[in-house]
């Protein structure tokens, strides 16, 4: 039996603004259970990113309850329980690739030798072995934000959080970062929560699709993916991979239908 990790129930978020309120979720239900990969799709401003700052106890929910790990956002936040990764790899331009990876254990107060250890560990990972050295501005935008996953990996949560980390990239690139993603996932077990605007995408990485809805963002589907582990970028031209693409596509219209 897996083992639940994340638990979203009759969630509710309303912003005050200054022209009234923002209500940006709407009763979203959720369970993620442990090593899957999940992938949220809706249209632009549905609260996807919103969602996943919930989880990370970056914003506050206005009704409902979550726990992730069993306990609340703040406390797997304060216990170290996932890494994030952000739209823009947000990497300090006067650090060196293996200094931007290390800063969290640096924070955190790791030894210099459990520093090393791990930022090597993880730059393999993430195949930038070799890059140490190399500023951001030096590499390419798809390598940057590979440092970056590899930044949020240092001190090897659990979970990991990301918010449409490929969606400034070219094609190409996303495609191949795309399959590195899921080679990571495979040898890490690591349960993923992934923010995307693309269909192909959210259907080739996951093991889970949640599909929502306009504002106020409410969970219209959830696709649970029958394709195999084993995912070379060929499979996109698959029967499977059409039928997923489609109910993913028939849910999205179906809510702005609703809305």
């Amino acid at each position: 039996m897996q083992s639940e990790v994340i638990k979203v129930s009759n969630l509710d978020l309303t912003f005050e603004t200054n022209d009234g309120p923002v209500h940006a979720l709407k009763n979203v239900d959720l369970k993620i259970n442990k090593g899957d990969f999940v992938s949220f799709i809706g249209p632009s401003g549905c609260g996807k990113t919103t969602l996943l700052r919930v989880l990370a106890d970056l914003d506050e929910p206005t009704d409902g309850d979550v726990t992730v790990n069993g306990v609340s956002p703040r406390q797997a936040r304060e216990s170290r329980a996932y890494g994030y990764v952000f739209q823009a790899a947000g990497l300090y331009p006067w650090r060196n690739i293996a200094a931007n990876v290390r800063l969290p254990l640096e924070i955190m107060g790791y030894s210099k030798e459990e520093q090393l250890k791990r930022v090597t560990k993880v730059l393999d990972l993430v195949e930038l072995t070799g890059f140490e050295k190399k500023f951001p501005w030096q590499l390419s935008g798809g390598m940057q934000q590979r440092a970056s996953i590899a930044r949020a990996l240092t001190f090897d949560a659990d979970i990991l959080l990301m918010d449409e980390p490929f969606g400034a990239l070219d094609e190409i690139v996303r495609d191949h970062l795309n399959e590195q993603l899921l080679n990571l996932w495979k040898s890490t077990n690591k349960t993923i929560c992934f923010v995307t605007h693309s269909i192909p995408e959210a259907v080739y990485l996951s093991t889970k699709i949640v599909v929502m809805s306009p504002r106020p963002g409410r969970i219209v589907d959830i696709i649970e993916s029958n394709l195999p582990s084993e995912r070379p970028l060929e499979i996109r031209d698959s029967k499977k991979f059409t039928e997923i693409s489609q109910r993913v596509r028939e849910g999205l219209r179906a809510g702005h239908i609703d809305d």
